[in-house]
């Protein structure tokens, strides 16, 4: 019997009425994979081969809305989902009452339909568990201890969709099992030593990751939408032209950027789609279409790396009248410094399109990207001024200061490159003026190790005073990871009067002016192993943050920390 390597992974669920829904399996073979529902609903898709593993995204037709069905897996008609002994509840496939709206993929067109609740959970930076013994030096993993969250209370509390928002797998940082793994298979003393080298050992990782019983289970039965950030490659991943121009000169990176977009594309960008956009996708139809994908996946990769323009990775998914931008913040940059970008010109107008379809459509608009939007005031202003220097601004000798401060404390979100920041902050100010704004307009990142909300404004003598929505940045980070020390100080500092004061003198050094908007923090910094949740119900926004946390005896449960009303009905 061909055995079920990994998942289900449950990815697009319809909200259209269509019915309609999405699950990613790996096989240890190739094989027709099955996916049959308790209600009669069912879908079937053989397996394609990439690099000697074989995968499929079947797509589930036939599913009654506004219920809640158990399914199975089967490969070549033999059962292997789910396991006899799993412990955890059925797997299932909810879908949304007809009239919910439509869950659309890049570039749909399909109406948004009626208003109706959607929870969305999100958080980024998930270190896989330790292998070996229940001891845990960085805490409870959040991912799991929802899995157990859940799997004891009733499906109305189930989130409609996880956002993971970058960091799914660290591929320079693994652990201690994987580093015997890849000892067993190469000479660590080589570079990369004790990262990852190629698409073999990235499926390591994500057997690793997304094998933990828990998260294996959680991600069959919650619709899950993903993007990367740099450790899913390596840390700093485009940082600037010189870092990756350095990073090119070696004999590894070639294989390593090229192997993580591969690996990228296939376990987790593919059910990012909805069904309509995986018709119109020429790879996927390409790949289907072949006996081994390898070469077919190999060349997109090596073209995404080397000409960021040839592909898009940003998505766009609407739950009900809630719509979620999903933003590539890490593949789409330009890097040289007298055009500097966080996404290209082509990802800009995609978004900006997105974005200001929104009004009228819908009552809140989300905008998920790995790296906030809004940092701490004396961070943004460090940010700023570097992107001064390195832009040669303040001349050569501070040029060649900025570039190593860049790097080695990782100035690279939207602040360190301030057209994208203004770019985006004008959009924000657009969409979120007129009577037909949404109540809110959320941006949803990760990537800094803590957690913390902040609320912006435009005073009235700059653009954007005629803003209605309530926007803010909701930030959560890590799921299961840890900050040093030095860093919470350094997190904290930067948001009181002190870290401002600081902020000032940078801007006044790099001749710089105020930011288009005014933000202050309302809640945080908190930090722990968290995960945060949004409840979207008509116009009300609600927030709640919770952390994973072991009782004396070592059990792990959620513990709410924070919880608020960002906007109410009216």
């Amino acid at each position: 019997m061909t055995e079920l390597r990994l998942g289900p992974v449950l990815r697009h669920v319809a909200w259209d009425g269509s019915g309609t829904a999405t699950v990613w399996v790996e096989a240890g073979a190739a094989a027709t994979a099955e996916v049959r529902c308790a209600d009669g609903a069912s879908g079937s898709a053989p397996t394609f081969e990439v690099a000697g593993h074989h995968y499929a995204l079947v797509q589930v037709d036939g599913l009654t809305p506004g219920t809640s069905t158990p399914y199975e897996v089967r490969l070549d008609g033999e059962r292997v989902w789910p396991r006899e002994d799993g412990g955890f509840p059925p797997s299932t496939i909810r879908t949304p009452a007809h009239g919910g709206g439509s869950a659309q993929g890049a570039g749909s067109t399909e109406g948004a339909g009626g208003g109706s609740r959607a929870r969305v959970a999100f958080g980024s930076c998930r270190w896989a568990r330790p292998a070996r013994d229940g001891h845990d030096p960085i805490g409870p993993d959040a991912l799991d201890t929802l899995a157990l969250r859940l799997a004891r209370a009733d499906e109305s509390e189930r989130p409609d969709v996880l956002l993971l928002v970058g960091d799914q797998v660290y591929a320079d940082e693994t652990s201690p099992g994987t580093q015997e793994w890849l000892a067993a298979r190469r000479d660590l003393s080589k570079p990369p030593g004790t990262q990852v080298a190629d698409y073999e050992e990235y499926s390591h990782l994500y057997d690793e990751s997304w094998g933990d019983p828990e998260v294996r289970w959680l991600l069959s039965t919650v619709p899950s939408c993903m993007v990367f950030d740099d450790h899913d490659v390596i840390d700093d991943w485009n940082t600037s032209a010189a870092w990756l121009a350095e990073m090119r000169r070696t004999d590894w990176w070639d294989e390593r950027v090229v192997s993580g977009l591969m690996s990228y594309w296939v376990y987790q960008h593919l059910g990012n789609l909805a069904p309509a956009d995986l018709e119109r996708d020429e790879l996927y139809a390409a790949v289907r279409a072949s006996g081994d994908a390898t070469t077919l996946v190999r060349d997109f990769a090596r073209r995404a790396d080397r000409d960021p323009e040839s592909t898009r990775w940003s998505y766009r998914r609407d739950f009900g009248r809630t719509r979620l931008l999903v933003i590539d913040s890490r593949g789409s940059r330009v890097l040289a410094e007298d055009r500097r970008a966080m996404i290209d010109e082509q990802e800009a107008r995609w978004v900006r399109e997105q974005a200001l379809d929104a009004p009228g459509t819908c009552d809140h608009l989300l905008l998920g990207t790995s790296l906030p939007w809004l940092m701490p005031p004396m961070i943004h202003d460090l940010e700023s001024w570097d992107s001064v220097l390195c832009d040669g601004g303040r001349g050569e000798r501070w040029k060649r200061l900025g570039e190593k401060l860049r790097r080695a404390a990782d100035l690279e979100h939207w602040p360190a490159f301030p057209r994208s920041f203004d770019e985006l902050t004008a959009l924000i100010a657009e969409v979120g003026s007129g009577e037909s704004a949404p109540a809110t307009v959320c941006v949803l990142s990760g990537d800094v190790h803590h957690a913390y909300v902040a609320e912006a404004a435009w005073p009235a003598d700059r653009a954007g005073a005629a803003v209605t929505s309530r926007v803010a940045q909701l930030t959560c980070s890590p799921v299961h990871n840890s900050v040093p020390g030095y860093m919470k100080i350094t997190f904290r500092l930067g948001w009181n009067g002190i870290g401002k004061v600081v902020g000032r003198a940078l801007r006044l050094h790099g001749r710089l002016r105020r930011p288009p908007v005014a933000w202050e923090r309302t809640g945080g910094p908190w930090f722990g192993n968290q995960l945060m949740t949004l409840t979207l119900d008509g116009r009300r926004a609600d927030l709640r943050l919770d952390q994973s946390r072991a009782d004396a005896d070592g059990t792990a449960r959620l513990v709410t920390v924070d919880e608020r009303t960002l906007t109410h009905d009216a």
